[in-house]
């Protein structure tokens, strides 16, 4: 009992001592409570056959029904390869890269040269999507900057979106481009913090530059690319559909097509929103395991967690 009223003690007091940042916070916490938790009840349409006349409450049961159907479909192993492959291989290489492109900033001395490459890196950022895209598409049809290019050095010019073979290269190419400058900016900030003693004393030891990066500056950041990490693997079954879904044609659908555009075209174009929630039901409980399997990972090797 004592304990417990320490407890409502203490919490009333940082209610009182913290109480414009609780102000400040209902509006995030109010957003995520209508958008986020509320719609959830709206899932049970994926166990039930859904029309709009009944509603989500009146539509009769139907269980496991959409699961089965979708697994045992001919898309479900295309879809599930696609969206693993491509968010593999995006995590493989944007992932490390706005690393490696804070550290090298880092090092620049140039106040003037710095600024002006983290403003040409920061740009794609804040361009449209779909005007990202339409240069994307630009480039790449057969009379393109892109397919010119690589028919200087013998690669024949074609439209590479009609080739599945190539999507996937595109795709996280031009994700790097797009992304590169603005994932690094925490990476940037968490180096701001990096004690400079520290750098001093490895000086002093006789390390060189590559030493101090390699030594100093890494293990320093490193609960931060732990954390940022863990976080990217939580959206790893959740590729970008909008990206694709405007870059990607049916020509190309063996290796574009992932299980977010395969939910939007059952969903929005067919208006099979049963089916499509079972899948994006499955698209959410797989991020959701390994988000947790790999926080457990990171927790038990390196003692850095998100919980």
């Amino acid at each position: 009992m004592n304990r417990t009223r320490h407890i409502l003690r203490d919490l009333r007091r940082d209610l009182v001592k913290n109480r414009w940042i609780y102000i400040m916070a209902i509006p995030v916490i109010a957003f995520y409570i209508l958008f986020s938790y509320i719609p959830m009840a709206g899932v049970q349409i994926a166990f039930k056959d859904y029309n709009f006349g009944a509603g989500i409450w009146g539509s009769p049961w139907a269980g496991l029904k959409h699961f089965i159907a979708f697994f045992s479909g001919p898309y479900a192993w295309r879809t599930i390869r696609n969206t693993m492959l491509l968010s593999l291989y995006t995590i493989l290489v944007t992932f490390p890269l706005p690393i490696v492109f804070a550290l090298l900033l880092n090092e620049v001395k140039s106040k003037l040269f710095k600024r002006t490459i983290q403003t040409v890196s920061y740009l794609p950022h804040f361009i449209s999507l779909v005007v990202i895209c339409g240069i994307i598409k630009e480039f790449t049809q057969s009379t393109g900057l892109v397919s010119s290019l690589l028919a200087m050095v013998g690669v024949p010019a074609e439209t590479m979106l009609q080739d599945p073979a190539r999507f996937r290269s595109i795709y996280v190419v031009s994700d790097l481009w797009q992304t590169l400058g603005w994932n690094s900016i925490i990476y940037l900030a968490a180096l701001s913090g990096v004690d400079p003693t520290l750098y001093d004393a490895a000086a002093v030891d006789g390390a060189g530059r590559f030493r101090r990066v390699l030594h100093v500056t890494i293990p320093a950041i490193m609960p931060t690319i732990i954390i940022m990490f863990i976080l990217r693997v939580g959206q790893f079954m959740s590729v970008g559909y909008d990206k694709i879904l405007l870059l990607y044609n049916s020509s190309i659908y063996e290796t574009a097509d992932v299980i977010s555009t395969f939910v939007y075209r059952k969903g929005v174009v067919e208006s099979n929103f049963s089916f499509s929630a079972a899948v994006g039901l499955f698209n959410s409980i797989v991020n959701f395991f390994l988000v947790v399997i790999v926080n457990k990972i990171s927790d038990k090797v390196s003692e850095t967690s998100l919980w």
